[in-house]
């Protein structure tokens, strides 16, 4: 079978690994069980989460066994990783119900009959610690100055590092040894934001046991100019259909830039790498193929078969100007903002179609604003409750994005 470390070295997730030679000789001779660790801190994953399942799912493939761990414990606390502020504090009843939400994700992906996965929450072994013994069992292993030094808590040290956040990576370490102990986990998987706290668990594991361990982050998803990808004019891109739904999350991969449609399909995608290569090789128009299947393939995977083609099918119906019978996605606009008149710069801002007004106003002066297939170029233009009766306010803004509105 494939060394899944070449995978995943091919394919572009590896950043950073603990024992490099070591890992790769351990995952091409015996069945590894590794856990990554996923904390509820809203009701659903995002783009940047997909990574992360994608790995997992690409180790079992390869015959590991994956943990994945909900932080009901450490969401109490809140990750100070890449952080500029405090993590919201959240009630147990909350963290639950976001937990919930993330299994069924996982349940997608990965194969859990017969032991092959597991879930976990580490609330189990977290909630019920005595301080006292935890910091004489566990926290006398940690050097504060190292502690200080460590990139999770960098960005937060000239805004103020509470002693509730500092605690963090304590508890993640702890995580690890806790899978080491009950579960024979040999390694931990994160997100390149993690490498310090995924240290502090290998270190932790052999001081206390003596016993190997092994980390490996992955990278951000960002473009080709280093941008954090996965950000839409709603916030993030969610994999919850209710948060994006299935076309909106479709256009986001048919509109990426060419020069990051080969590493994303690579990521995000089960397709072989030779038909990623051919794919990202494309150019010019033919770069727009290319598209389409990302798109179709990253939907598919996450909202089903359906969902992706009916999402496919509207988006082509969008660009060939046959809007009456796309699926364009509704936005619902409240009758009283309309009033008698709404003007452009208003519907615009306050359907959500733009994120201000400013935006608005440079696209309309632009020429980048249609409504009901007309351009829009006076902001001064307005609208009255019976320009919305037929159900055919269609905005287009750009070249590629649909909305209708509907007065409610």
């Amino acid at each position: 079978m494939e060394n899944v470390y070449d995978v995943l070295m091919e394919r572009g997730y590896i950043e950073q690994c603990t024992h490099e030679e070591e890992v790769k000789e351990m995952l091409a001779k015996e069945p590894v069980t590794f856990y990554i660790g996923f904390d509820p801190t809203a009701d659903s994953l995002h783009i940047g989460h997909f990574i992360q399942i994608m790995v997992m799912a690409h180790m079992q493939r390869c015959g590991h066994r994956p943990i994945a761990v909900i932080g009901g414990g450490t969401t109490m606390i809140g990750d100070p990783s890449g952080r500029s502020d405090m993590r919201q504090v959240m009630t147990q009843e909350r963290i639950a119900n976001n937990a919930e939400k993330f299994k069924k994700i996982f349940e997608r992906f990965l194969s859990f009959e017969d032991g092959k996965a597991l879930m976990v929450n580490n609330a189990d072994w977290i909630l019920n610690l005595n301080y006292i013994d935890f910091m004489r069992d566990i926290g006398t292993h940690f050097s504060v100055n190292r502690m200080l030094a460590a990139d999770c808590y960098k960005t937060r040290m000239e805004k103020g590092l509470t002693f509730l956040e500092f605690n963090y990576m304590l508890l993640q370490a702890y995580d690890f040894y806790m899978l080491h102990q009950k579960y024979g986990c040999k390694m931990e998987f994160g997100g390149n934001d993690q490498w310090s706290n995924i240290i502090a668990g290998v270190e932790l594991i052999r001081k206390k046991t003596g016993d190997d361990a092994y980390g490996m982050t992955f990278s951000l998803l960002t473009t080709s100019e280093g941008i954090k990808m996965g950000k839409t004019a709603k916030g993030a891109l969610w994999l919850d259909p209710e948060k994006t739904s299935p076309y909106e999350f479709y256009q986001y991969w048919r509109n990426v830039a060419d020069a990051d449609v080969e590493k994303c399909l690579a990521l995000l995608t089960f397709l072989p790498m030779d038909e990623v290569r051919r794919l990202g090789a494309l150019e010019g128009e033919k770069i727009n193929q290319a598209k389409e299947v990302l798109a179709y393939e990253v939907t598919r995977e996450i909202h089903g078969e359906e969902e992706a083609q009916k999402a496919q099918d509207a988006a082509r119906k969008a660009f060939s100007g046959n809007q009456a019978e796309a699926d364009i996605p509704t936005v619902e606009l409240a009758a009283e903002k309309v009033g008698d008149t709404i003007e452009i710069l208003a519907l615009l801002s306050d359907a959500g179609i733009t994120a201000t007004r400013s935006e608005a106003r440079r696209l309309v002066t632009q020429n980048g604003i249609a409504v009901k297939g007309q351009k829009v170029t006076d902001i001064k233009t307005a609208y009255t409750p019976k320009d919305f009766e037929d159900g055919d306010f269609i905005v287009k803004k750009g070249k590629k994005v649909y909305k209708r509105i509907v007065l409610v």
